[in-house]
């Protein structure tokens, strides 16, 4: 039987846990990014949601607005280096796209290796690379096509 992912908005502290483990293990272990800069006090200020791998939480990703703008920006994709490259990562972005208000600009700034990877669902770069957290990024607009 192939293997089931799902992705549910996060509700419960056991969720919590789980999106916090696993941005631990992805962003501070792997990436050594200061847990400062990882838990940067929109954690309860964003929307959660938390991907499963045949009932595993694999994967996780969020989704705030900017105050003042009425942009949304997309934050923290990560999942578990055990699950990679299994369709986690495009099944918690078709998620997050499916709940944010229509006609919101979107934008997400990512790991300059990882662009390619956004530009499959339709963003674009915007802008010149920058540093954040000590590695270089890109900020990407979402512009879906008709």
């Amino acid at each position: 039987m192939a293997p089931v992912i799902r992705v549910e908005r996060v509700e419960t502290d056991t969720q919590f846990n789980h999106v916090f483990d696993i941005r631990t293990s992805v962003f501070v272990n792997e990436s050594s990014i200061d847990q400062e800069d990882e838990y940067d006090g929109f954690d309860f200020l964003s929307n959660h949601y938390l991907a499963y791998y045949d009932n595993v939480p694999a994967g996780t990703a969020r989704w705030r607005m900017v105050p003042g703008s009425g942009k949304v920006r997309l934050e923290r994709f990560a999942v578990s280096k055990e699950y990679r490259s299994k369709g986690i990562g495009k099944a918690l972005m078709d998620a997050l796209l499916e709940e944010i208000p229509k006609n919101k600009e979107i934008f997400i700034h990512v790991q300059t290796h990882n662009v390619p990877y956004y530009e499959r669902f339709g963003f674009v770069t915007e802008g010149e690379t920058f540093e954040e957290a000590g590695i270089e990024h890109q900020k990407l607009v979402y512009q879906p096509q008709p």
